[in-house]
Order: structure tokens, then C-alpha cells, then sequence
């Protein structure tokens, strides 16, 4: 996500810097986005002058106050975990500058739980973009109960010069779309878990009887079936609801280490981008 995000952001025109506090993987990040920047050259979807300019105002780093300490926006893309979301918060508001705007991209965590990290819980907000970012067009804005009003408008405007679009939602277990892609991915598991059909059909009739571009497995695998279970976890505790307790199908898979794409195998196999009909 992070390297999708910091493409995303640079091809928009800004000065960007992409933060991982293990080289190497800072290294593999860097390398992805440059990649997926020129295959979007070859497909005719990014003019060669944009490219190189996106790629002259991208750089990395893995020191934290180096790379954040003179930012107007910083967009946090790490693990869900409150407590590492909110130990990170608490490093943000130390090295950065007063004015500078705080994301998260969480996809289900609490922003106003996050943001009672900072001095200042007004300039934080939630960005939470969708995989992988530099194709999905929305972003979901997640407003804290004390994130300001300039905050909002100005993070307003950011999506828009990414060329996405902008919902917003308060700060609610899952926002909207958490909550109803996993209620829906969910009970598709349990379809699967009794039975009712194989998960190539289940996602297959989703894409073909309802116009989902991608049924809810497939968008499961593709997100990580490990998040999945977390997010369910976090929903179940946070809505009192048994409608998100996980179903041992998903907990199995995560136990086995069947991750989704990420692990070529989850609900599908998968071959590269491609997944194997199963």
C-alpha cells in the first residue's frame, strides 16, 4: 500500500518520500512504484513527461524525523495495530511541524483513538485508500470527533489533485466500506465453509449477476486474508456484533499461512496477477 500511495502522490506532482525503517524493503517499495510507473507508460495510461517527473520528486528514507520533520502531509501505511499505529503518532508529533496534516490509512482502526496520540488530535485525519492504490479511484476520508475543519477541506482537496474520489465518513467501527465489504466477504466464506458452492462461482456470480468488477474471495485474497481476520476481530469487538465473528474457514487459512495473493494462495491460487480459477 505504501508504495502504491507514494506513486500515487508523486505522479500528482508533489514532492514525495517514502519511509520504511528496513532498507530493503524500503528498496523493494521504491522499485515497485518505479515499475508500475513505467508499465503505465506502456500502456498509454501516463505521458513519459509526468513519469520522469514523478520519479525526479520521488526519493525514500528510513529515518523517521528526516523524512517527515518538513512535510505538510504525512500518510501512515503500516500494520493494523492500535498500538503501533498509535506509537507512530506519537513519533509524528514530535518531528513534525505544527501545520503538517497526520493520515492514517487505516482501514478500520479508530482515527480519534489514533489521534489522542498527537498535542494537536485537530490536524489528524483518515485517507484510506484502496488496492492497489494507483488504480482504485476512491478514497475514504475518516473524520476524528476532533479533527478540524480546515483539515477536512484541505484533505478534501488532496484527493482531488490525486484525480480520486472523495467520500467522507465519522469515525465508526470499519467507516463504511470496511464494514460492508467484510460483511459481504464474510458471508461468502461461510458459503463456502457449508458447502453452498465453490468460491470461483460464489465470486463469479457477484461479478456476473450483480456487476461486482471482483467477487468478495478474490477481493479478500487480494487484501489479505490475515487483514481480513483482524478487521473482522476489530468489527466483532467494536459493533458487539456476531454478524463479523470470523469464520473458522478464514482462521483456518490464516493458520496454514494462506494468505491470498501475497502467499500465491488463499480462497484461489494465484499465478502473478492472475488468479487461477479454483
Amino acid at each position: 500500500m505504501g508504495a502504491g500511495i507514494a506513486q500515487t502522490v508523486a505522479l500528482a506532482g508533489y514532492r514525495t518520500v517514502l519511509l520504511d525503517v528496513d532498507p530493503s524493503a524500503l528498496r523493494r517499495a521504491l522499485d515497485r512504484a518505479i515499475s508500475q510507473m513505467e508499465e503505465g507508460v506502456r500502456r498509454g495510461k501516463i505521458e513519459p513527461d509526468r513519469r520522469d517527473l514523478a520519479r525526479a520528486g520521488l526519493s525514500g528514507s528510513s529515518d523517521l524525523a528526516a523524512a517527515a520533520g518538513g512535510a505538510d502531509l504525512v500518510i501512515e501505511a503500516i500494520p493494523e495495530e492500535i498500538d503501533l499505529k498509535r506509537r507512530t503518532f506519537t513519533e509524528l508529533g514530535r518531528f513534525c511541524r505544527p501545520g503538517a496534516i497526520l493520515a492514517s490509512n487505516t482501514s478500520s482502526l479508530s482515527i480519534t483513538r489514533i489521534a489522542a496520540s498527537v498535542p494537536d488530535p485537530s490536524r489528524v485525519i483518515g485517507l484510506h485508500f484502496f488496492n492497489p492504490p494507483h488504480i482504485m479511484k476512491l478514497v475514504e476520508i475518516v473524520r476524528g470527533e476532533g479533527t478540524a475543519d480546515e483539515v477536512l477541506e484541505a484533505s478534501r482537496l488532496f484527493v482531488a489533485r490525486l484525480g480520486k474520489e472523495a467520500i467522507v465518513v465519522r469515525d465508526s467501527p470499519g467507516f463504511a466500506t470496511s464494514r460492508l465489504g467484510l460483511a459481504l466477504g464474510l458471508e461468502a466464506m461461510r458459503m463456502v465453509e457449508q458447502g453452498v458452492a465453490s468460491a470461483a462461482d460464489i465470486d463469479r456470480a457477484m461479478e456476473l449477476g450483480y456487476g461486482h468488477p471482483m467477487g468478495p474471495l478474490r477481493v479478500s485474497d487480494l487484501v489479505g486474508l490475515d487483514v481480513r481476520l483482524g478487521i473482522a476481530e476489530i468489527l466483532q469487538k467494536g459493533l458487539d456484533s456476531e454478524r463479523f465473528r470470523p469464520p473458522e474457514i478464514l482462521r483456518s487459512l490464516v493458520r496454514e499461512g494462506k494468505l491470498g495473493r501475497k502467499t500465491g494462495e488463499g480462497f484461489h491460487r494465484w499465478d502473478d496477477a492472475a488468479t487461477k480459477k479454483s
